[in-house]
Protein backbone atom coordinates (compact mmCIF):
# COMPACT_ATOMS: atom_id res chain seq x y z
CA UNK A 1 0.00 0.00 0.00
CA UNK A 2 0.99 3.77 -0.68
CA UNK A 3 2.43 5.54 1.70
CA UNK A 4 0.00 8.38 1.23
CA UNK A 5 -3.04 5.79 1.38
CA UNK A 6 -1.57 4.42 5.08
CA UNK A 7 -2.02 7.83 6.27
CA UNK A 8 -5.43 7.82 5.12
CA UNK A 9 -8.53 6.83 7.13
CA UNK A 10 -9.79 3.33 5.29
CA UNK A 11 -13.76 3.29 5.18
CA UNK A 12 -14.57 0.06 4.51
CA UNK A 13 -18.22 -0.35 3.19
CA UNK A 14 -19.77 1.62 1.04
CA UNK A 15 -23.04 1.76 1.91
CA UNK A 16 -25.21 4.42 4.26
CA UNK A 17 -23.26 4.38 7.13
CA UNK A 18 -19.56 3.95 5.65
CA UNK A 19 -20.56 6.74 2.74
CA UNK A 20 -21.73 9.09 5.72
CA UNK A 21 -18.27 8.33 7.26
CA UNK A 22 -16.32 8.99 4.19
CA UNK A 23 -18.12 12.33 4.06
CA UNK A 24 -17.93 13.42 7.13
CA UNK A 25 -14.29 12.67 7.95
CA UNK A 26 -13.36 14.71 4.34
CA UNK A 27 -15.41 17.42 5.18
CA UNK A 28 -12.40 17.95 8.52
CA UNK A 29 -9.42 17.78 5.57
CA UNK A 30 -8.53 14.68 6.11
CA UNK A 31 -7.70 11.90 3.27
CA UNK A 32 -10.36 9.28 3.28
CA UNK A 33 -10.15 5.88 1.14
CA UNK A 34 -13.83 4.66 0.56
CA UNK A 35 -13.62 0.29 -0.07
CA UNK A 36 -16.20 -0.67 -2.14
CA UNK A 37 -16.43 -4.38 -3.51
CA UNK A 38 -19.66 -3.55 -5.86
CA UNK A 39 -19.94 -3.96 -8.67
CA UNK A 40 -17.10 -6.36 -9.18
CA UNK A 41 -18.41 -8.22 -6.68
CA UNK A 42 -21.75 -8.25 -6.04
CA UNK A 43 -24.66 -9.20 -3.20
CA UNK A 44 -27.98 -10.88 -2.89
CA UNK A 45 -29.59 -7.85 -1.78
CA UNK A 46 -27.81 -5.03 -3.97
CA UNK A 47 -28.55 -4.14 -7.99
CA UNK A 48 -26.37 -1.25 -8.87
CA UNK A 49 -22.85 -0.50 -8.16
CA UNK A 50 -23.62 2.83 -6.63
CA UNK A 51 -22.80 4.18 -3.37
CA UNK A 52 -25.29 4.25 -0.44
CA UNK A 53 -28.04 1.88 -2.55
CA UNK A 54 -31.41 1.56 -0.41
CA UNK A 55 -31.94 -2.24 -1.01
CA UNK A 56 -35.23 -2.93 0.66
CA UNK A 57 -37.69 0.42 1.09
CA UNK A 58 -36.99 3.70 -0.52
CA UNK A 59 -38.39 5.54 2.47
CA UNK A 60 -35.90 7.05 5.35
CA UNK A 61 -39.47 6.82 7.83
CA UNK A 62 -41.11 10.04 9.10
CA UNK A 63 -39.55 13.43 9.20
CA UNK A 64 -41.67 14.65 11.82
CA UNK A 65 -38.77 16.60 13.88
CA UNK A 66 -41.06 17.34 16.62
CA UNK A 67 -43.29 14.14 17.72
CA UNK A 68 -41.43 11.78 16.11
CA UNK A 69 -38.14 9.82 17.03
CA UNK A 70 -36.54 9.21 13.88
CA UNK A 71 -38.06 12.73 12.46
CA UNK A 72 -35.81 14.08 15.20
CA UNK A 73 -32.57 11.84 14.18
CA UNK A 74 -33.31 13.15 10.87
CA UNK A 75 -33.27 17.16 12.19
CA UNK A 76 -29.71 16.58 14.30
CA UNK A 77 -28.08 14.78 11.02
CA UNK A 78 -29.14 17.91 9.00
CA UNK A 79 -27.16 20.37 11.64
CA UNK A 80 -24.47 17.72 12.02
CA UNK A 81 -24.42 18.27 7.94
CA UNK A 82 -25.28 14.85 6.81
CA UNK A 83 -24.67 13.83 3.14
CA UNK A 84 -26.91 11.26 3.61
CA UNK A 85 -29.99 14.06 4.50
CA UNK A 86 -29.02 16.30 2.34
CA UNK A 87 -29.30 13.77 -1.07
CA UNK A 88 -32.58 12.77 0.60
CA UNK A 89 -33.75 16.39 0.67
CA UNK A 90 -32.75 16.70 -3.14
CA UNK A 91 -34.14 13.30 -4.20
CA UNK A 92 -37.83 13.27 -2.65
CA UNK A 93 -40.76 11.77 -3.68
CA UNK A 94 -44.02 12.50 -2.41
CA UNK A 95 -45.03 10.12 0.86
CA UNK A 96 -47.25 11.97 3.24
CA UNK A 97 -44.57 13.06 6.20
CA UNK A 98 -42.48 10.47 5.15
CA UNK A 99 -39.08 11.22 3.79
CA UNK A 100 -38.95 8.61 1.26
CA UNK A 101 -36.88 9.31 -2.10
CA UNK A 102 -36.31 8.06 -5.57
CA UNK A 103 -33.50 5.53 -4.74
CA UNK A 104 -31.96 5.65 -7.93
CA UNK A 105 -31.41 9.40 -7.95
CA UNK A 106 -30.73 9.10 -4.56
CA UNK A 107 -27.81 6.88 -4.44
CA UNK A 108 -26.47 8.73 -7.58
CA UNK A 109 -26.41 12.02 -6.13
CA UNK A 110 -24.23 10.84 -3.00
CA UNK A 111 -21.78 8.40 -5.84
CA UNK A 112 -21.41 11.42 -7.41
CA UNK A 113 -20.55 13.71 -4.24
CA UNK A 114 -18.09 11.18 -2.72
CA UNK A 115 -16.22 10.37 -6.40
CA UNK A 116 -15.79 14.54 -7.09
CA UNK A 117 -14.37 15.18 -3.57
CA UNK A 118 -10.54 15.73 -3.57
CA UNK A 119 -10.06 13.82 -0.06
CA UNK A 120 -11.81 10.58 -1.09
CA UNK A 121 -10.09 8.04 -3.04
CA UNK A 122 -12.66 5.19 -3.86
CA UNK A 123 -11.17 1.50 -4.66
CA UNK A 124 -13.79 -0.96 -5.91
CA UNK A 125 -12.42 -4.03 -4.77
CA UNK A 126 -13.48 -6.31 -2.06
CA UNK A 127 -11.73 -5.82 1.54
CA UNK A 128 -11.45 -9.85 2.70
CA UNK A 129 -9.37 -9.31 5.86
CA UNK A 130 -8.97 -6.60 8.41
CA UNK A 131 -6.01 -4.31 6.86
CA UNK A 132 -2.65 -4.54 9.13
CA UNK A 133 -1.15 -1.75 7.35
CA UNK A 134 -3.41 0.84 7.95
CA UNK A 135 -3.44 3.53 10.68
CA UNK A 136 -7.03 4.16 11.08
CA UNK A 137 -9.90 1.85 9.80
CA UNK A 138 -13.65 2.16 10.10
CA UNK A 139 -15.61 -0.74 9.08
CA UNK A 140 -19.27 0.03 8.20
CA UNK A 141 -19.94 -3.41 5.75
CA UNK A 142 -23.70 -3.96 6.59
CA UNK A 143 -25.80 -7.12 7.57
CA UNK A 144 -24.51 -8.68 5.10
CA UNK A 145 -21.06 -8.90 5.64
CA UNK A 146 -18.69 -10.81 2.94
CA UNK A 147 -17.82 -14.38 4.65
CA UNK A 148 -14.28 -13.80 4.67
CA UNK A 149 -14.23 -10.43 6.15
CA UNK A 150 -16.69 -12.07 8.39
CA UNK A 151 -14.16 -14.42 9.84
CA UNK A 152 -11.35 -11.77 9.81
CA UNK A 153 -13.71 -10.15 12.23
CA UNK A 154 -14.21 -12.99 14.11
CA UNK A 155 -10.89 -14.30 14.74
CA UNK A 156 -10.16 -10.46 16.22
CA UNK A 157 -12.90 -10.07 18.31
CA UNK A 158 -13.77 -13.96 19.74
CA UNK A 159 -16.25 -16.86 18.06
CA UNK A 160 -19.37 -15.43 20.12
CA UNK A 161 -18.50 -11.79 19.23
CA UNK A 162 -20.61 -12.04 15.89
CA UNK A 163 -24.18 -13.05 15.25
CA UNK A 164 -25.20 -14.64 12.31
CA UNK A 165 -29.34 -15.15 12.81
CA UNK A 166 -30.70 -12.31 14.38
CA UNK A 167 -33.50 -13.09 16.61
CA UNK A 168 -35.52 -9.98 17.64
CA UNK A 169 -38.77 -10.29 20.12
CA UNK A 170 -40.98 -6.78 20.16
CA UNK A 171 -40.33 -3.87 22.71
CA UNK A 172 -43.02 -1.95 24.45
CA UNK A 173 -42.81 1.29 25.98
CA UNK A 174 -43.19 0.64 29.86
CA UNK A 175 -45.88 3.86 30.23
CA UNK A 176 -48.31 1.82 27.97
CA UNK A 177 -48.55 -1.11 29.94
CA UNK A 178 -51.55 -1.54 32.25
CA UNK A 179 -50.33 -2.15 35.63
CA UNK A 180 -53.74 -2.80 36.83
CA UNK A 181 -53.49 -6.11 35.30
CA UNK A 182 -49.89 -6.66 35.30
CA UNK A 183 -47.40 -6.77 38.09
CA UNK A 184 -43.84 -6.94 38.64
CA UNK A 185 -42.43 -9.92 40.44
CA UNK A 186 -39.07 -12.11 39.22
CA UNK A 187 -40.11 -15.89 38.87
CA UNK A 188 -39.88 -17.42 42.27
CA UNK A 189 -38.78 -13.98 43.58
CA UNK A 190 -35.22 -14.63 42.55
CA UNK A 191 -32.97 -11.85 42.67
CA UNK A 192 -30.17 -11.71 40.01
CA UNK A 193 -27.12 -10.03 39.49
CA UNK A 194 -28.48 -6.54 40.00
CA UNK A 195 -32.12 -7.43 40.46
CA UNK A 196 -34.46 -6.65 42.89
CA UNK A 197 -36.45 -10.10 42.91
CA UNK A 198 -39.44 -8.15 40.99
CA UNK A 199 -37.53 -7.17 37.56
CA UNK A 200 -39.89 -8.74 34.93
CA UNK A 201 -43.37 -7.28 34.13
CA UNK A 202 -46.11 -9.96 34.05
CA UNK A 203 -49.44 -10.53 32.32
CA UNK A 204 -51.64 -13.55 33.09
CA UNK A 205 -53.96 -15.13 30.87
CA UNK A 206 -56.64 -17.52 31.85
CA UNK A 207 -57.19 -20.98 30.03
CA UNK A 208 -59.45 -19.57 27.16
CA UNK A 209 -57.52 -16.25 26.18
CA UNK A 210 -54.34 -18.32 26.15
CA UNK A 211 -55.97 -21.26 23.50
CA UNK A 212 -57.23 -17.93 21.83
CA UNK A 213 -53.64 -16.42 21.51
CA UNK A 214 -52.02 -20.25 20.46
CA UNK A 215 -55.13 -19.97 17.48
CA UNK A 216 -53.83 -16.31 16.70
CA UNK A 217 -50.28 -17.09 16.60
CA UNK A 218 -50.83 -20.01 14.06
CA UNK A 219 -53.35 -18.44 12.24
CA UNK A 220 -51.63 -15.35 11.49
CA UNK A 221 -49.38 -13.87 8.82
CA UNK A 222 -46.13 -14.75 8.26
CA UNK A 223 -43.23 -12.77 6.41
CA UNK A 224 -41.17 -14.36 3.93
CA UNK A 225 -37.42 -14.94 4.22
CA UNK A 226 -35.81 -13.24 1.56
CA UNK A 227 -33.52 -15.49 -0.98
CA UNK A 228 -30.02 -15.05 0.80
CA UNK A 229 -32.05 -15.94 3.85
CA UNK A 230 -33.92 -18.99 3.22
CA UNK A 231 -30.96 -21.12 4.01
CA UNK A 232 -29.67 -20.47 7.32
CA UNK A 233 -31.39 -22.93 10.20
CA UNK A 234 -33.22 -22.13 12.96
CA UNK A 235 -31.59 -22.23 16.20
CA UNK A 236 -33.31 -23.77 18.73
CA UNK A 237 -32.50 -20.87 21.09
CA UNK A 238 -34.49 -18.14 18.75
CA UNK A 239 -37.20 -20.40 17.59
CA UNK A 240 -39.99 -18.08 16.14
CA UNK A 241 -42.90 -18.20 18.88
CA UNK A 242 -45.38 -18.98 16.10
CA UNK A 243 -43.32 -22.25 15.37
CA UNK A 244 -43.61 -23.19 19.34
CA UNK A 245 -47.13 -22.41 19.24
CA UNK A 246 -47.63 -25.53 15.76
CA UNK A 247 -45.65 -27.90 18.15
CA UNK A 248 -48.46 -28.13 20.02
CA UNK A 249 -50.97 -26.03 22.09
CA UNK A 250 -48.94 -26.75 25.66
CA UNK A 251 -45.67 -26.11 23.94
CA UNK A 252 -45.86 -21.87 24.99
CA UNK A 253 -46.67 -22.20 28.99
CA UNK A 254 -44.12 -24.88 29.33
CA UNK A 255 -41.75 -22.43 27.49
CA UNK A 256 -41.54 -18.87 27.50
CA UNK A 257 -44.89 -18.15 28.96
CA UNK A 258 -44.78 -20.80 31.64
CA UNK A 259 -47.20 -19.99 34.50
CA UNK A 260 -44.35 -21.27 37.35
CA UNK A 261 -42.87 -19.32 40.56
CA UNK A 262 -45.46 -16.29 39.83
CA UNK A 263 -48.52 -14.98 42.19
CA UNK A 264 -50.85 -12.33 40.61
CA UNK A 265 -51.16 -9.56 43.03
CA UNK A 266 -54.55 -8.39 41.28
CA UNK A 267 -56.65 -11.78 41.38
CA UNK A 268 -56.99 -15.15 44.02
CA UNK A 269 -56.56 -17.27 40.55
CA UNK A 270 -53.53 -18.81 39.28
CA UNK A 271 -52.68 -17.97 35.75
CA UNK A 272 -52.65 -20.70 33.41
CA UNK A 273 -50.03 -18.75 31.21
CA UNK A 274 -48.11 -15.53 31.65
CA UNK A 275 -46.17 -13.05 29.43
CA UNK A 276 -43.14 -11.63 30.96
CA UNK A 277 -41.52 -8.70 29.99
CA UNK A 278 -37.73 -8.05 30.85
CA UNK A 279 -36.25 -4.33 30.84
CA UNK A 280 -34.21 -3.64 27.81
CA UNK A 281 -32.52 -0.94 28.93
CA UNK A 282 -31.31 0.94 32.04
CA UNK A 283 -33.57 3.93 31.75
CA UNK A 284 -36.57 1.35 32.33
CA UNK A 285 -38.79 2.86 29.40
CA UNK A 286 -38.78 -0.11 27.50
CA UNK A 287 -38.74 -3.41 28.24
CA UNK A 288 -38.77 -6.50 25.93
CA UNK A 289 -41.36 -9.59 25.58
CA UNK A 290 -39.00 -12.75 26.56
CA UNK A 291 -39.31 -15.22 24.15
CA UNK A 292 -41.00 -13.89 21.52
CA UNK A 293 -39.25 -13.25 18.76
CA UNK A 294 -41.56 -13.79 15.67
CA UNK A 295 -42.00 -13.66 11.64
CA UNK A 296 -45.15 -12.23 11.87
CA UNK A 297 -45.83 -9.90 9.77
CA UNK A 298 -46.03 -6.25 11.79
CA UNK A 299 -49.70 -5.87 11.80
CA UNK A 300 -50.26 -9.18 12.79
CA UNK A 301 -48.01 -8.89 15.96
CA UNK A 302 -49.79 -5.80 17.01
CA UNK A 303 -53.26 -7.09 16.22
CA UNK A 304 -52.54 -10.49 18.35
CA UNK A 305 -50.03 -9.23 20.93
CA UNK A 306 -52.49 -6.44 22.18
CA UNK A 307 -55.00 -8.88 22.81
CA UNK A 308 -52.48 -10.18 26.33
CA UNK A 309 -53.80 -8.65 29.36
CA UNK A 310 -52.36 -5.22 30.46
CA UNK A 311 -50.87 -4.90 26.45
CA UNK A 312 -54.28 -3.69 25.06
CA UNK A 313 -53.08 -0.74 24.59
CA UNK A 314 -49.14 -1.48 23.98
CA UNK A 315 -46.60 1.03 22.36
CA UNK A 316 -43.83 -0.59 20.35
CA UNK A 317 -40.78 0.58 19.87
CA UNK A 318 -39.85 -1.92 17.66
CA UNK A 319 -41.35 -4.93 16.19
CA UNK A 320 -40.01 -8.72 16.77
CA UNK A 321 -38.24 -10.20 13.29
CA UNK A 322 -35.90 -13.57 12.76
CA UNK A 323 -33.70 -12.64 9.68
CA UNK A 324 -29.55 -13.74 8.92
CA UNK A 325 -27.91 -10.83 10.24
CA UNK A 326 -24.59 -9.63 11.52
CA UNK A 327 -23.47 -8.24 14.33
CA UNK A 328 -21.11 -7.12 17.05
CA UNK A 329 -21.87 -7.87 20.26
CA UNK A 330 -20.95 -3.98 20.98
CA UNK A 331 -21.38 -2.66 24.39
CA UNK A 332 -18.85 -5.82 25.15
CA UNK A 333 -16.54 -5.04 22.13
CA UNK A 334 -16.81 -1.26 21.82
CA UNK A 335 -16.00 1.86 23.68
CA UNK A 336 -17.84 5.21 24.22
CA UNK A 337 -16.49 6.32 20.50
CA UNK A 338 -17.20 3.00 18.87
CA UNK A 339 -13.77 1.58 18.84
CA UNK A 340 -12.73 -1.94 18.96
CA UNK A 341 -11.11 -2.37 22.42
CA UNK A 342 -9.12 -4.83 21.29
CA UNK A 343 -7.32 -3.23 18.59
CA UNK A 344 -8.35 0.62 18.87
CA UNK A 345 -7.14 1.96 15.52
CA UNK A 346 -10.14 -0.26 14.25
CA UNK A 347 -13.68 1.65 14.39
CA UNK A 348 -17.20 0.09 13.38
CA UNK A 349 -20.38 1.74 12.33
CA UNK A 350 -23.62 0.85 10.85
CA UNK A 351 -25.71 -1.96 10.87
CA UNK A 352 -22.96 -4.42 11.76
CA UNK A 353 -22.89 -2.42 15.39
CA UNK A 354 -26.31 -3.46 16.28
CA UNK A 355 -28.66 -0.70 14.57
CA UNK A 356 -31.19 -1.18 12.73
CA UNK A 357 -32.52 0.69 9.91
CA UNK A 358 -31.17 2.79 7.46
CA UNK A 359 -30.80 6.60 9.15
CA UNK A 360 -29.76 5.03 12.98
CA UNK A 361 -27.51 3.38 10.06
CA UNK A 362 -26.08 6.57 8.61
CA UNK A 363 -25.90 8.68 12.05
CA UNK A 364 -23.35 5.81 13.80
CA UNK A 365 -21.14 6.64 10.10
CA UNK A 366 -21.78 10.10 10.78
CA UNK A 367 -20.73 10.13 14.73
CA UNK A 368 -18.14 7.60 13.38
CA UNK A 369 -16.72 9.94 10.69
CA UNK A 370 -16.22 12.90 13.30
CA UNK A 371 -14.72 10.77 16.07
CA UNK A 372 -12.32 9.36 13.68
CA UNK A 373 -11.53 12.50 12.28
CA UNK A 374 -10.82 14.19 15.32
CA UNK A 375 -8.81 11.53 16.46
CA UNK A 376 -6.29 12.05 13.04
CA UNK A 377 -6.55 15.97 13.99
CA UNK A 378 -4.81 15.45 17.45
CA UNK A 379 -7.77 15.97 18.98
CA UNK A 380 -10.56 14.30 21.43
CA UNK A 381 -13.78 12.72 20.00
CA UNK A 382 -16.90 14.13 21.88
CA UNK A 383 -19.84 12.15 22.02
CA UNK A 384 -23.18 14.22 21.76
CA UNK A 385 -25.43 14.10 24.99
CA UNK A 386 -27.97 11.69 25.46
CA UNK A 387 -30.77 13.47 25.47
CA UNK A 388 -30.24 13.82 21.72
CA UNK A 389 -30.61 11.29 19.56
CA UNK A 390 -27.11 11.04 18.20
CA UNK A 391 -26.00 10.32 21.93
CA UNK A 392 -28.71 7.96 23.21
CA UNK A 393 -28.48 5.99 20.07
CA UNK A 394 -24.48 5.37 20.61
CA UNK A 395 -25.20 5.18 24.36
CA UNK A 396 -27.77 1.87 23.49
CA UNK A 397 -25.06 0.25 21.31
CA UNK A 398 -22.18 0.87 23.71
CA UNK A 399 -23.59 -0.17 27.01
CA UNK A 400 -27.22 1.28 27.78
CA UNK A 401 -28.90 -1.87 27.85
CA UNK A 402 -29.33 -4.85 30.32
CA UNK A 403 -26.57 -6.93 30.44
CA UNK A 404 -27.33 -10.71 30.63
CA UNK A 405 -30.34 -12.59 30.82
CA UNK A 406 -31.15 -15.32 32.96
CA UNK A 407 -29.19 -18.09 30.47
CA UNK A 408 -26.32 -16.17 31.02
CA UNK A 409 -25.94 -15.12 27.31
CA UNK A 410 -26.04 -11.29 26.28
CA UNK A 411 -28.95 -9.77 25.61
CA UNK A 412 -27.83 -6.99 22.91
CA UNK A 413 -30.47 -7.00 19.98
CA UNK A 414 -30.75 -4.52 17.14
CA UNK A 415 -32.72 -1.21 17.50
CA UNK A 416 -33.84 1.57 16.04
CA UNK A 417 -34.00 5.22 17.45
CA UNK A 418 -36.91 6.02 19.86
CA UNK A 419 -37.88 7.76 22.38
CA UNK A 420 -37.65 5.33 25.27
CA UNK A 421 -33.65 5.68 24.46
CA UNK A 422 -33.65 8.85 25.51
CA UNK A 423 -33.86 9.47 29.39
CA UNK A 424 -37.20 10.68 30.58
CA UNK A 425 -38.25 14.26 31.45
CA UNK A 426 -39.92 14.15 34.72
CA UNK A 427 -42.00 17.86 34.99
CA UNK A 428 -44.09 17.90 31.89
CA UNK A 429 -47.28 20.13 31.84
CA UNK A 430 -50.49 18.08 32.89
CA UNK A 431 -53.17 20.17 31.81
CA UNK A 432 -53.10 22.26 27.88
CA UNK A 433 -53.55 25.59 27.21
CA UNK A 434 -57.58 25.21 27.44
CA UNK A 435 -57.36 24.03 31.16
CA UNK A 436 -57.95 20.72 30.54
CA UNK A 437 -56.22 17.56 32.01
CA UNK A 438 -53.90 15.94 28.77
CA UNK A 439 -54.81 12.23 28.60
CA UNK A 440 -54.10 10.08 25.73
CA UNK A 441 -52.43 11.14 22.20
CA UNK A 442 -52.09 14.50 23.62
CA UNK A 443 -50.43 13.91 26.73
CA UNK A 444 -47.88 11.52 24.68
CA UNK A 445 -47.44 14.05 22.13
CA UNK A 446 -46.41 16.99 24.58
CA UNK A 447 -44.36 14.11 26.07
CA UNK A 448 -42.40 13.63 22.70
CA UNK A 449 -41.84 17.61 22.22
CA UNK A 450 -40.49 18.08 25.15
CA UNK A 451 -37.90 15.22 24.25
CA UNK A 452 -37.31 16.64 20.99
CA UNK A 453 -37.14 20.19 21.98
CA UNK A 454 -34.70 19.28 24.36
CA UNK A 455 -32.31 17.06 21.96
CA UNK A 456 -32.63 20.12 19.60
CA UNK A 457 -31.34 22.31 22.26
CA UNK A 458 -28.82 20.16 23.50
CA UNK A 459 -27.42 19.10 20.37
CA UNK A 460 -27.18 22.96 18.94
CA UNK A 461 -24.97 23.45 22.71
CA UNK A 462 -22.94 20.77 21.63
CA UNK A 463 -22.03 21.95 18.26
CA UNK A 464 -21.26 25.25 19.55
CA UNK A 465 -18.50 24.00 21.56
CA UNK A 466 -17.18 21.69 19.23
CA UNK A 467 -13.68 23.25 16.93
CA UNK A 468 -14.66 22.27 13.61
CA UNK A 469 -18.37 24.32 11.94
CA UNK A 470 -19.84 21.27 10.12
CA UNK A 471 -21.75 22.34 6.63
CA UNK A 472 -22.42 20.06 3.22
CA UNK A 473 -22.22 22.20 0.61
Amino acid sequence: MASNQKQAIHVIGGGLAGSEAAWQIAERGVPVVLHEMRPGKRTDAHQTGDLAELVCSNSLRSDDREKNAVGLLHEEMRRLGSLIIRSADANQVPAGGALAVDRYDFASAITKALTEHPLISIIREEVEHIPDDVHCAIIATGPLTSPNLADSIRRLTGDESLAFFDAIAPIIHRDSIDMSKAWFQSRYDKAGPGGSGADYINCPMDKAQYEAFIAALIAGEKGTFKEWEASTPYFDGCLPIEVMAERGVETLRHGPMKPFGLTNPHSPQKSYAVVQLRQDNKLGTLFNMVGFQTKLKHGEQTRIFRTIPGLENAEFARLGGLHRNTFLNSPKLLDGTLRLKAAPRLRFAGQITGCEGYVESAATGLMVGRFAAAEWLGEQPNVPPTTTAHGALIAYITGDHIDMVDSGTASYQPMNINFGLLPPIHELPTHGPDGKKLRGPDKANVKKMALCSRALADLDRWLAAQAHPVAAE
